[in-house]
């Protein structure tokens, strides 16, 4: 059973909230990693034993899941296998070397751009239990590194292919060449790598340009906690 912990706000408008032992609902933007989040965390409290649920790139926001005091911290891992919810940005017409938005872009040459009934039917391609390869910019590890160092290093990382479960890929709003979807999935889910095999599929190419996690189990994005 996952506990939470209180976080008790001081009175006053400009008032930040403090942090006791517990689990919580972090927001975090765009921008800073998710230890830049523990590290802040830790500035403010006495406790050492902090940790997250499940790592958010820097460019991604939303939905962090933090742990505060060690009886607290075991329960990270039972956090971070647990099904998640995702607003994706998807970029069509160009690929990049990363996935997303901080790598090289390379244009590619479609002969149409894909109709909003054809990209739904595509989506329908990705529901259900499906094969995925994480991306090589990932904290996926190899031989105990992460595969992003040795990526960044200009080494070959090899990567296995593994099954994942998406629930839905529901259509939000296209306007060639983004597209938004909201994405339902289990953990260990790359919404990356789905955004790459999306753009395959429609033969245009495709990287994730935004990603905001709008909720971890039970924990939703309205009710994060904005350090």
């Amino acid at each position: 059973m996952l506990q939470k912990g209180i976080c008790p706000h001081t009175k006053g408008k400009l008032s930040k909230p403090s942090f006791g032992v517990g689990v919580y609902n972090i927001y975090k933007p765009k921008g800073p990693t998710s230890y830049d989040i523990i590290r802040e965390l830790k500035k403010q409290t006495e406790e050492k034993r902090i940790g997250h649920g499940g790592t958010l790139d820097p460019l991604a926001s939303g939905v962090l899941i933090v742990a505060i005091g060690s009886e607290f911290t075991k329960q990270l891992d039972e956090i971070a296998h647990t099904d998640k919810e995702y607003l994706a940005t998807i970029k069509l017409g160009q690929t990049s070397s990363t996935g997303d938005e901080e790598g090289e872009k390379t244009d590619i040459k479609y002969e149409k751009e894909p109709s909003e009934n054809e990209i739904k039917t595509v989506l329908n391609l990705f529901v259900g239990k499906i094969k995925q390869t994480p991306p090589a910019y990932s904290a996926v590890k190899i031989s105990g590194i992460p595969s992003y160092k040795l990526a960044r290093q200009g080494k070959k990382v090899p990567l296995k292919e593994r099954t994942v479960s998406i629930y839905e890929t529901k259509f939000l709003e296209y306007n060639w060449p983004i597209l938004k979807i909201d994405v339902k999935c289990s953990s260990g889910t790359y919404i990356r790598s789905l955004a790459e095999d999306i753009g395959k599929s429609l033969k245009t190419g495709a990287y994730l340009s935004d990603l905001v996690r709008l909720r971890v189990a039970n924990f939703k994005i309205k009710d994060a906690i904005k350090l």
